[in-house]
């Protein structure tokens, strides 16, 4: 029987859990007659024809994502950034059950997963190496930064929806290359 290590298995868990939400938000893009990514938000997805995709691809991310931070606590004991990736994922996890139909608790929902994401880009740079340190940091620091226009309703002309996701790639992308770094860790490196 093969064991493998905490960083391998949050690395994974990570990996899987932002993959599938990208391939179910481009799933239920495409069951939503007449959606725009431009001028809807993406939570429009979790109401109407394509609302079961999106609310269960959003609850499965944030699910996965308490795994993998529980694993990933494990293996570095780094209290920081388990609790910013755990109030991250719960957040995900209520975007998925109180839908934009849900006021206030939607809107604080993704708030949380908005900031709290972000940060955790950030604090992970503390597990990786050169470069790729520097990129997680960038890739929160645009999250933060395009959550602050999206306050601000300042879109760069990119719309609503545009702007919504100049704040979530960052962050998919983060959760994407993390996994696929931690999936790769060497306990010798």
């Amino acid at each position: 029987m093969m064991v493998y290590s905490n960083e391998k298995v949050a690395g994974v868990i990570f990996f899987i859990a932002a993959s599938q939400f990208i391939l179910g938000l481009i799933v239920a893009e495409a069951l939503y007659p007449g959606y725009s990514i431009s001028t809807n938000y993406i939570s429009d997805l979790g109401v109407g024809p394509s609302s079961t995709v999106f609310n269960v691809s959003i609850f499965i991310l944030g699910l996965l994502a308490i795994i993998g931070t529980y694993f990933l606590h494990r293996a570095f004991h780094f209290t920081v950034i388990t609790i910013l990736l755990a109030i991250a994922a719960l957040a995900a996890m209520n975007v998925g059950i109180f839908t934009e139909n849900s006021e206030p608790m939607h809107t604080i929902a993704s708030v949380f997963v908005f900031l709290f994401s972000g940060l955790s880009a950030i604090f992970s740079y503390k597990f990786t190496k050169y470069p790729f340190n520097i990129i997680v940091i960038l890739l929160g620091v645009t999250s933060l930064s395009a959550s602050i226009l999206f306050i601000g309703n300042i879109y760069l002309e990119l719309g609503v929806g545009g702007m919504e996701r100049m704040i979530v790639y960052p962050i998919l992308i983060w959760m994407i290359g993390f996994g696929g770094f931690l999936s790769a860790f060497s306990e010798k490196s």
